[in-house]
């Protein structure tokens, strides 16, 4: 599932070509994804321009004229893809086809600049939702979402706190929305491996007795930051169905330090450790049991 990174790395493609621009025609080609769609779906977004777009946690948002928010989620293998009228892109070095399959082009922008925005989900796990402006932090989907990493209110205080009375593992910790919004398995076992902390640790040991932070938790809050940043100006990690707008893989799976790399040896320099994979409440869990600590 797309994480942060990816999400991010999708908004960006699309703010170029929806921002400031007009919903001429919205074909809804079935009437649900996760769950259904609006029954007036196109109706309440054609005509309306699109003021702004913005992210929550793995969440695309587009402000509308008319107040209210288009709310998305890519779900498990979704993807959006950018055309324009009469302009037929060239294959880059990274270029990969996205899907063309006509049967998960499930809905489809046709905005004012002439661009065409189709979003492809074969498994039909993403969603849309148009939720007034006002009521967006009432929403049952992002109410219970813990901090952005990226943002100024993620500190490690704000961790500590987080944590200070958490019994289950610091891996699982960081994966709980509720703590911090939009990590998932791939970053949380590379900020984890850049922070030297194990996976298997509790997670109130970054936090005193008292709540306060330690330098555990300094550490992993920026080794958090780093690799978010890292990985969005790689434009994300393509392992399966990830890709950007314009069709180009991400690239930030060949800087991985320990994701998927069971078996090989660490490569942090004077470490002669070799990648472990363990399985953590159902996920793969890859880390050094020598330099994580």
């Amino acid at each position: 599932m797309p994480e942060l990174p990816e999400v991010e790395t999708v908004r960006r493609g699309l703010e170029p070509v929806m921002q400031g621009a007009r919903f001429e025609r919205v074909e809804t080609r079935r009437h649900d994804l996760r769950w259904p769609l609006p029954g007036d779906f196109a109706a309440r977004l054609e005509g309306q321009t699109v003021s702004g777009l913005g992210r929550r946690a793995k969440y695309l948002t587009v402000d509308l004229a008319s107040g209210e928010v288009l709310l998305m989620h890519l779900g498990m293998s979704g993807s959006f893809r950018v055309s324009h009228e009469g302009y037929e892109r060239r294959p880059g070095k990274y270029h990969h086809e996205q899907p063309q399959h006509l049967t998960h082009d499930h809905v489809v922008f046709h905005m004012s600049n002439g661009a065409h925005i189709a979003f492809n989900d074969p498994r039909r796990f993403g969603c849309m939702k148009l939720i007034p402006r006002g009521r967006l932090a009432e929403e049952p989907l992002l109410r219970a979402l813990g901090p952005e990493p990226l943002g100024n209110t993620f500190d490690a205080a704000m961790l500590a706190r987080a944590c200070r009375a958490k019994k289950t593992s610091l891996k699982a910790a960081l994966l709980d929305q509720r703590v911090v919004a939009g990590l998932g398995n791939i970053y949380v076992c590379e900020a984890l491996y850049r922070a030297r902390l194990s996976p298997k640790r509790r997670a109130s040991t970054v936090a005193s007795r008292a709540g306060a932070p330690n330098p555990r938790a300094v550490a992993l809050v920026q080794a958090i930051r780093d690799v978010l940043n890292d990985a969005i100006r790689a434009g994300g990690s393509s392992l399966r169905d990830h890709r950007r707008t314009d069709g180009e893989l991400g690239l930030f799976q060949h800087q991985f330090a320990v994701y998927d790399r069971e078996g090989e040896r660490c490569p942090r320099r004077r470490c002669h450790g070799t990648i472990r994979r363990i399985v953590q409440a159902g996920r793969s869990t890859f880390f050094c049991p020598v330099c994580q600590r």
